[in-house]
């Protein structure tokens, strides 16, 4: 009774292979893709009325007093530097338009940046700045604010 030739070898069944996934992994996966690319889209759209809304401001300045506009066009950039550089909010005088002029690509200098440094002190009836320094200065900050929002 020689039963060893009708023996075989024990076959181990091929290991269970991990694709493709089930489904619920595929729906975690999006969901998950989803959520990141809804909050994404939350942040740009916020950080785009932030720059809509400063931009607006500064659009609503119409000032016939250069020097009432330029204060409020300070105001403006200084709101947004109590947003985004809290340590520059405090600043003034030269330190204030070189943060400014170092925060931007375009520069501002001459008579729009004495008008920009000295509008709270100049008073109303002065004639030493005109529409023009303050047409620049209002480029200046829609440039600076398209840069720094």
């Amino acid at each position: 009774m020689d039963n060893l030739p009708e023996l075989r070898d024990i076959h181990i069944p091929e290991g269970v292979s991990a694709f493709p996934p089930a489904y619920c992994w595929w729906v975690l996966l999006l969901s998950i893709l989803a959520i990141y690319v809804l909050l994404r889209l939350f942040a740009l759209l916020r950080r785009k009325s932030k720059k809509r809304y400063a931009l607006r401001l500064l659009k609503n300045i119409l000032s016939d007093s250069p020097i009432t506009a330029a204060a409020q066009m300070s105001e403006v950039l200084r709101r947004i530097c109590v947003y985004k550089y809290p340590e520059a909010a405090a600043s003034s005088g030269k330190t204030w338009l070189d943060f400014l002029n170092l925060h931007s690509k375009k520069k501002l200098g001459g008579k729009a940046a004495d008008l920009l440094l000295n509008a709270p002190y100049i008073p109303q009836t002065t004639q030493t700045y005109g529409k023009q320094e303050a047409d620049e200065l209002k480029s200046f900050c829609q440039a600076w604010i398209g840069e720094n929002l």
